[in-house]
Parts: C-alpha cells; sequence; structure tokens
C-alpha cells in the first residue's frame, strides 16, 4: 500500500499524481505499487512540489509496518528515536504566535 498526501501542491502534479494513485480525497492518493514505481511517482513529487508540502507513506517490513518521508516545509518534522520513526512538532513561527 502506498499513500502520498499533498498539501499546496500545483495542479498539474496533482494531475501527474492521479494518473498513477485514485485521489480518495483532496490532496491524498493511494495505490499499491512496487519500491520501483514508488521511487520513480515520488521523483516526481520531489520535482513539481514547490512551495507545497508531502509526506508519502509506504508498508515495510520493520515493527511499525510502515515508512513514510516527507518533502517541503511543514510542522510535523520526522525523526528516528531508539529505531523508532516518530513525528515530532515544531515550534509555530514567530509571525503566527499571538503577543500576550
Amino acid at each position: 500500500m502506498l499513500v502520498i498526501v499533498v498539501e499546496n501542491a500545483p495542479p498539474r502534479l496533482r494531475g501527474r499524481l492521479a494518473v498513477w494513485l485514485l485521489e480518495i480525497r483532496a490532496g491524498v492518493y493511494v495505490g499499491n505499487y512496487s519500491t520501483k514505481a514508488r521511487e520513480h511517482i515520488w521523483s516526481h513529487v520531489e520535482a513539481g512540489i514547490e512551495a507545497g508540502n508531502a509526506v508519502m507513506a509506504w508498508r515495510a517490513n520493520n515493527e511499525a509496518g510502515f515508512d513514510f518521508t516527507t518533502l517541503g516545509s511543514n510542522r510535523r518534522t520526522p525523526v528516528e528515536i531508539d529505531g523508532a520513526k516518530l513525528v515530532s512538532f515544531l515550534p509555530p513561527p514567530e509571525d503566527s504566535r499571538e503577543e500576550v
């Protein structure tokens, strides 16, 4: 199983993803491909994401049963702790914080 989620992606990238994957919600694409095909699809995401961001998750032979990678600016960032891949939240940007 392969899942790709994009935010603020250009329409041409979303159209390209829709060629290979089923868009089950806006910006959420699913499919079932080999490692080589998954890497090929991700290369198109890397080339076309521009100012947007993306995450790709796929089935893997590890304790969690899946792995994932991210691309672009996002508050959620992957971190590895004791061999487990987790998600860390970065603090909000300075300009979006409310003054007290």
